[in-house]
């Protein structure tokens, strides 16, 4: 998700200050939160559904999944968790932009400052699991927390165990400890590895192409931003469902004494395939997709719009500070 300056790695540029990633990254960030919330919610409650495993049951669909929390809990459950996206959006997003600038600059050629394909996917690699230690995280294990209870929002008399993002870190860290924070944070990095190097390799790829395609254009237009933004943000998904739904359920259960991290993994894993069969390492894949794939071209086309708009107006103060100077 790099800029346009960016974008063309057979070129050397200037690098993007770290104030255009904060700035354009966070409006992106927070523009594909209030827009996919909803989707997200759904998806993990999916995850979370035993639905299907018992006789007599079938897995609920999306759409069976949503009209049920809209009826039990009102829309507004729809957006439970939030708070804890939108307090990490901003670094997140900063994180993931500044990081991959970073290692993409040092693993390009020293002469020519070309960066290939492959090492734009490791690039994206690194900063995938960056992102994923410094902010995402502590982030979901939040987020999933406030999402997976399905209290109504309608009766003030139902008192949820978390009352919001605040308090659920207060709770977490006072019952469980500081590192239960950090709950799944391998496989979080795993996800969030394989999603940025497929994202951030066939965002630039594709954009390459579009350019290539259209000479004409100096900058694409942010229809097509999306357009691409759409393709490479449905790959990561596919390619890391069952991650996914293992960290889901790791993150929302409490630690048990004397049991490490890989062995709960394990164990969630083989009462998966025992109980709910193959199918449900990919529970929740459709409202994901439909999540991560339009969240990415939000983000593709708000970023590339932001930070060109705070190029062009460094550029002006830049040349107004000129003239004044002479």
């Amino acid at each position: 998700m790099a800029s346009s300056k960016h974008s063309d790695s057979t070129t050397k540029k200037a690098p993007v200050p770290f104030a255009t990633h904060v700035v354009a990254g966070g409006t992106a960030g927070m523009a594909e939160a209030l827009c996919c919330q909803p989707l997200d919610t759904i998806k993990v409650r999916m995850q979370l559904s035993r639905s299907g495993s018992l006789p007599g049951t079938r897995p609920r669909s999306f759409l069976a999944t949503g009209a049920n929390i809209v009826q039990r809990e009102t829309p507004l459950a729809l957006y439970k968790g939030l708070g804890a996206v939108l307090a990490g959006i901003v670094p997140k997003m900063a994180i993931r932009f500044a990081s991959f600038e970073t290692y993409k600059d040092f693993l390009a050629d020293k002469e020519t400052g070309v960066t290939n394909v492959g090492k734009i996917f490791f690039a994206g690699l690194g900063a995938g699991v960056t992102e994923a230690v410094m902010v995402v995280t502590p982030m979901e294990v939040v987020k999933i927390r406030l999402q997976a209870q399905s209290h109504s929002l309608a009766d003030p008399l139902e008192i949820p165990r978390y009352r919001n993002a605040a308090h659920a870190v207060y709770t977490i860290v006072r019952e469980e400890g500081f590192s239960a924070l950090y709950r799944g944070v391998s496989l979080t990095a795993l996800r969030q590895a394989t999603n940025q190097g497929s994202n951030f390799t066939a965002y630039q790829e594709l954009k390459k192409l579009a350019q290539r395609f259209q000479p004409e254009r100096p900058e694409l237009p942010s229809y097509q931003h999306m357009v691409i933004g759409l393709i490479s943000g449905a790959m990561g998904p596919f390619s890391n469902a069952p991650i996914d739904t293992i960290k889901t359920r790791l993150q929302r259960a409490t630690a048990q004494p004397g049991e490490s991290a890989w062995t709960r993994i394990a164990k969630i894993a083989g009462d998966m395939w025992a109980k709910e069969g193959f199918r449900s390492f990919y529970k929740g894949i459709t409202p994901r997709v439909l999540r991560v794939a339009p969240g990415q071209a939000v983000v593709f086309a708000v970023y590339e719009r932001v930070s060109k708009g705070l190029e062009t107006v460094r550029a002006s103060i830049d040349e107004g500070r000129d003239a004044w100077s002479e």
